[in-house]
């Protein structure tokens, strides 16, 4: 689906599945300048959390646990990147105990 929003507004994405076992939901940014794809952020359960380079210009929220929804928020379009692709990905939960084993890619 393209969106086409001009400077200042609010944009809202939305992802959901029906994969029962799937209790996390990633969101990725794939830009024009840049093809690789940048995770942004992601919700563990109930738990959201962001990207520290994407802290402020996004948000994420959603229940992946219950609802197997996630949610990505521009407050409002800032930046010429924000022109780009965004994807969603869900995947099994997981637990870490190690901080520096935090892999950021679950697929």
């Amino acid at each position: 689906t393209a969106i086409l929003k001009g400077p200042e507004d609010k944009v809202n994405l939305t992802c959901s599945h029906t994969v029962s076992s799937y209790y996390m939901i990633l969101w990725y940014q794939q830009s024009a300048q840049n093809t690789a794809l940048k995770l942004i952020g992601y919700v563990r359960f109930t738990s959201p959390m962001v990207e520290d380079s994407f802290k402020g210009r996004f948000d994420v929220s959603g229940d992946a646990a219950a609802n197997k929804m996630a949610y990505l928020h521009f407050p409002k379009v800032t930046e010429a990147e924000d022109s780009a692709v965004y994807f969603c990905a869900a995947s099994e939960a997981q637990c870490f105990t190690i901080p520096s084993l935090l892999y950021k890619n679950p697929l």
